[in-house]
């Protein structure tokens, strides 16, 4: 079970990134680390206590009529935090390392934070990091560049090749960036098509921000837009979307609810495993996907993925028997 301290992450993250107002109920279901065994009235004294940690450090919890939760970002706000050695040690230490990352498109504000973070403290213990899976400059560049359009508010065209191998040109109006398990993502309005896309800056190339009236915005992002709305897993972008079904083993049924990041549907099963549906969009991206988390998280469904998967086993053990 999760420590106090990671239930209240996993309680602010889940609420952060959901718009609508959701119960304690709802919340006790999401595996956010509250004990499934617990009685009603244990769990809400828990619940209660994790909500005025949650505002005692800035976040605005609200409540709806019906006694449902949801955090109010107009009024979030950072509350007075004093670190003990250790912890600046910490930070500065991450830091610094993300400050030499070639794909870390923010170093220049993290460096400005690292000279005011601890002054005349000991200098931070030198740590490489390796954020991309691949060509870590180019995609830090492109991130870079795409955050510079969305403050901006200017129009980004790029050419971009898809998961088919179709290249073509976009254009579209930025609205933000994310990073997930080793890639660089911009989410935007496809102005070809009139509607939110989200696209791997690896596959991106020849970024330009529009020149054109640089003081003048070229798009207003929609208040209710959120970009963790779009901060999809790896395997769940791609042209054809399909439904999947992994399994979790008894022993590792417990990872369900980190590793689905909040997507899908788990269902216990009687032998103490659960069955993970999920919406899918690449079959040989989710079938590397259980490779890496496995053992003991098997695709069952579609065919395609459990044929992949086995392939992927296979390359596996054929690197190891060298």
């Amino acid at each position: 079970m999760p420590d106090p301290g990671e239930r209240l992450v996993n309680l602010a993250l889940f609420l952060a990134k959901t718009p609508r107002f959701v119960s304690a109920e709802e919340l006790r279901g999401e595996g956010l680390g509250y004990p499934e065994d617990q009685d009603e009235a244990a769990f809400l004294r828990m619940f209660e206590r994790d909500k005025d940690a949650l505002r005692a450090a800035g976040i605005a919890v609200d409540v709806d009529e019906d006694g449902r939760y949801r955090v109010n970002r107009t009024r979030t706000f950072a509350g007075s935090l004093t670190l003990c050695a250790e912890e600046t040690a910490a930070i500065r230490t991450a830091v610094a390392a993300l400050a030499v990352d070639e794909a870390f498109p923010f170093a220049a504000d993290l460096t400005i934070a690292l000279a005011k973070l601890g002054q005349g403290a000991a200098p931070p213990v030198a740590v490489a990091t390796a954020l991309v899976d691949e060509d870590p400059r180019a995609q830090g560049a492109s991130a870079a560049l795409a955050a510079e359009a969305i403050a901006a508010r200017k129009l980004l065209t790029f050419d971009y090749t898809n998961a088919k191998g179709e290249a073509r040109l976009h254009e579209a109006a930025p609205y933000g960036i994310f990073f997930r398990e080793g890639r660089w993502y911009l989410v935007g309005l496809d102005t070809s098509i009139g509607e939110i896309r989200v696209y791997a800056l690896k596959r991106a190339t020849h970024l330009t921000v529009n020149p054109v009236a640089p003081r003048t915005p070229d798009f207003e992002r929609p208040e209710w837009f959120s970009v963790a709305e779009y901060s999809l897993l790896p395997f769940q972008y791609g042209p054809e979307p399909f439904d999947a079904v992994v399994r979790f083993s008894a022993e590792d049924a417990w990872r369900a609810p980190r590793l689905s990041g909040g997507n899908g549907v788990i269902e216990e099963q009687p032998d103490g495993g659960a069955l993970w549906r999920v919406r899918a969009g690449d079959a040989r991206a989710l079938a590397a996907w259980c490779v890496e988390h496995g053992p003991g998280v098997t695709p069952l469904e579609p065919a395609a993925i459990v044929d992949a998967f086995r392939m992927g086993l296979q390359e596996v053990l054929a690197r190891h028997d060298r």
